[in-house]
């Protein structure tokens, strides 16, 4: 068998979703690395990113996560939990506030946990809370997903 085969096992268990079950937290690792590779993948350089010195002129005690990355990351945690990212259909959010990443090898992280809200018309929604060190960073997080049906509907 090669290596790019999938085996059965492996694949996700597809969760069916209801009204207040909840997943988290989940701990998200993010250190300099990271974000410089993000920085590249995503063609965002803005230097506040990488460079203390233009972070502290920018008005920041030092270097911070991209928002897109955090948000991506929370999105990252809910699809794990539901098993496909097929199912997503959309996701909003607000930045509250960056997540400094220190320059250290450990970095930082963030913690994400969800809370699904609503399920109607096949459709789910999860509330997703993002936080770094005890404070939201992403506010009215939510994402919507195709909720399977359950055998005898």
């Amino acid at each position: 068998m090669s290596d790019t085969a999938i085996i059965a096992d492996d694949l996700p268990t597809v969760v069916r979703l209801a009204e207040g079950q909840t997943f988290g937290p989940r701990v998200i690792p993010v250190d300099r690395s990271l974000i410089v590779r993000y920085a590249g993948a995503s063609t965002d350089f803005n230097p506040i990113h990488w460079s203390d010195r233009h972070a502290r002129a920018a008005g920041m005690d030092g270097v911070i996560a991209h928002g897109m990355w955090t948000m991506g990351a929370a999105l990252g945690a809910a699809i794990s939990w539901i098993g496909d990212p097929a199912r997503v259909r959309s996701q909003r959010a607000r930045f509250i506030r960056p997540v400094p990443v220190p320059d250290t090898d450990e970095g930082t992280r963030i913690e994400v946990s969800g809370t699904v809200i609503k399920v109607a018309d096949g459709l789910a929604t999860i509330r997703l809370d993002v936080s770094h060190d005890g404070q939201t960073v992403l506010g009215r997080v939510e994402v919507q997903v195709t909720n399977p049906k359950e055998p005898h509907e």
